[in-house]
């Protein structure tokens, strides 16, 4: 019974389990990854050599000073400890290997995972913490676990090729040494509950750092505009002070292990000496077998001494290894169903049936929202800024998901749907649309990745783009940065329509797509627009309501609310109209026009 409570102890042990969890990343590279641990053992075990040689040496060269003494011991620890070396290096060069392999097969399924979450996922979870759960936490977790194996291994067959020397020399000696190595590990079994709470707010704190790089990055000319320098050096000096302190709180969690190790090592030591110089003095054992012993007792104790330095390594490795599988086990919101069906074009209409959203549990952001949109139709949302416009067209390609209701394409629910599908029928043209670090040929394919020349040259003429393009030495082959640095606001505009039209999506979506631009810049991203929109089912959102005075219809969106509905001239006729009242404030002052 206890026996196999101690089996199914160990079989639930974190030790066990982390490594149970990996094995589906190590199995592709088995063979070497077997052959990284059986080369260890020889490396350990080779350590009882050293020991084991000298009895014989000290028995009939330092004691009886026999004139055969065994000359080919200094010759065979030069070749054992040579041989050890060699193995040593094919060890480490195999644990790199496979060790890389691995990182990177755990980085791309973490990389995939992570392209798998929804848009909420992102909004609640800072850069540095993304970057340092998919990234950093495989390296940690990887390197933790091939070098803690290797490690562990050759430490095992050390141990036990030592312990034999032990036995051999004197088995009342090696009783006392087993007593007190096993005391040395006491300690060890309690340490991790103590470090836990620290390790991961030390994990947050080191993603917070990456979080302010990214920021200095990405916003480097709001700290130069707004002299931000000094607060920015604060800020990243306070966030050095709370990881020193966590690192100071590790230290005095930890740091006695070492000393109480030396201790218990040191005890183990002093009563081997004095034993065995009893051992000796009544001729049970010769001076070489205690030199042969002691020899073997400080080579076994002295990794133990320093294991408690070790030790966070390991726990910052299972730790790793914890929160990874933490992201690969966990699932997305918003998944396709089982039966979901593809969707193919759209035939008749959009529609909105008492749709509820909220962000925030409890704080509304639409309430019973009804709407329906035919095919080739172009409805403008308009309202005050925060009544939930962009929201409603976020909902479209299920960036999220709502709280109650339904949107239905042809009278089938989205979440019906396959999520690959739906977004193939949806192009967006957001305001500030992302561009990946490559060239404008690379950006502009990403709506059609096999789009031939001819298409990708329609898309230029019918964006407005080819007049530009024409005039780079590299044409659409230049290189634009990263998130498109080195073009203007408008030709970034141009190539997400480009980009847009180029997919050819029966759907498109316009979320303030001018509204960052220059009245020059304006004009000629609405014209590409304008042609953008040609047969198709359009959304849009527009700050400026002369934009937009030529939509087939135009909804009011006021407080997550549909407040009204219908043409320009329509509304216009309303008296106290929401509309009515925004479009005569905005054009009080045509010089001065307010934005909505």
């Amino acid at each position: 019974m206890i026996a196999k409570n101690l089996i199914d102890k160990f079989k639930n042990s974190q030790f066990v389990l982390n490594y149970s969890r990996m094995w589906p990343f190590v199995k592709p590279y088995w063979f070497r990854a077997l052959l990284a641990v059986l080369i260890c053992i020889p490396i350990g075990s080779l350590d009882a050599v050293i020991a084991l040689s000298l009895k014989p040496y000290m028995d009939l060269v330092m004691v009886e000073k026999s004139v055969q003494s065994p000359w080919y011991i200094p010759f065979g620890i030069v070749a054992f400890t040579s041989l050890q070396g060699f193995l040593n290096y094919m060890a480490t060069y195999l644990n790199t290997w496979v060790g890389t392999k691995i990182t990177n097969d755990l980085k791309y399924k973490l990389y995939q995972k992570m392209l798998t979450f929804e848009t909420s996922f992102f909004d609640t979870r800072q850069s540095g913490d993304v970057i340092f759960r998919f990234n950093n936490d495989a390296d940690m977790a990887c390197a933790g676990l091939l070098n803690n194996l290797k490690t562990f291994v050759s430490r095992l067959f050390s141990s036990i090729s030592l312990i034999g020397v032990l036995i051999y020399n004197s088995w009342q000696l090696a009783l006392i040494a087993i007593v007190v190595l096993l005391c040395a590990f006491l300690p060890l079994t309690r340490i991790r509950k103590r470090i836990q709470d620290v390790m991961n707010k030390a994990v947050a704190a080191d993603s917070t750092i990456i979080t302010a790089y990214n920021e200095s990055y990405s916003g480097n000319k709001t700290i130069t505009a707004y002299n931000l320098k000094n607060y920015q050096e604060n800020k990243f000096r306070n966030i050095l002070k709370n990881i020193f302190s966590l690192r100071i709180k590790m230290i005095q969690r930890t740091s006695w292990l070492s000393p109480m190790m030396h201790v218990i090592v040191s005890i183990g030591i002093g009563l081997a000496i004095g034993y065995g110089s009893h051992l000796i003095l009544t001729k049970q054992i010769t001076s070489g077998n205690f030199v042969s012993f002691i020899t073997a007792l400080i080579m076994l104790y002295t990794p133990i001494k320093n294991l408690g330095n070790n030790f966070n390594a390991v726990q910052f490795s299972f730790m790793a290894i914890e929160r990874a599988f933490d992201l690969l086990e966990s699932s997305p919101q918003i998944t396709n169903k089982p039966d979901a069906i593809n969707l193919i074009g759209i035939n008749s209409t959009i529609s909105f049936e008492n749709v509820n959203f909220e962000y925030i549990p409890n704080k509304p952001v639409l309430t019973n929202v009804n709407l329906e949109v035919q095919k080739g139709e172009t409805i403008a949302l308009v309202g005050n800024s925060g009544g939930g416009k962009t929201t409603i067209v976020n909902l479209i390609p299920r960036f999220y998901d709502l709280k109650s209701g339904s949107i239905k394409i042809d009278g089938v629910d989205i979440r019906d749907l396959t999520l690959e599908s739906l977004r193939n029928q949806i192009s967006v043209v957001f305001q500030d649309n992302f561009l990946f670090a490559g060239t404008i040929r690379e950006n502009i394919l990403l709506g059609k990745q096999d789009a031939t020349d001819e298409e990708i040259q329609k898309a230029l003429k019918m964006a407005y783009l080819d007049e530009f393009v024409s005039t780079l030495a590299a044409g659409l082959d230049t290189e634009i940065g990263e998130r498109g640095i080195l073009l203007s606001g408008g030709q970034k505009q141009r190539v997400a329509i480009a980009r847009a039209f180029i997919k050819n999506s029966p759907i498109v979506i316009l979320d303030e797509a001018t509204s960052a631009l220059d009245n020059k810049s304006e004009a000629i991203v609405q014209k590409a627009i304008d042609n953008l929109m040609i047969d198709k089912t359009v959304f849009v959102i527009a700050h400026r309501l002369s934009t937009i005075k030529n939509a087939d219809r135009i909804a009011v969106i006021n407080e997550g609310v549909l407040a009204e509905l219908g043409t320009h001239d329509e509304l216009m006729q309303i008296e106290h109209g929401k509309y009515k009242n925004l479009y005569e404030m905005q054009f009080r002052d045509q010089k001065h026009p307010t934005t909505v």
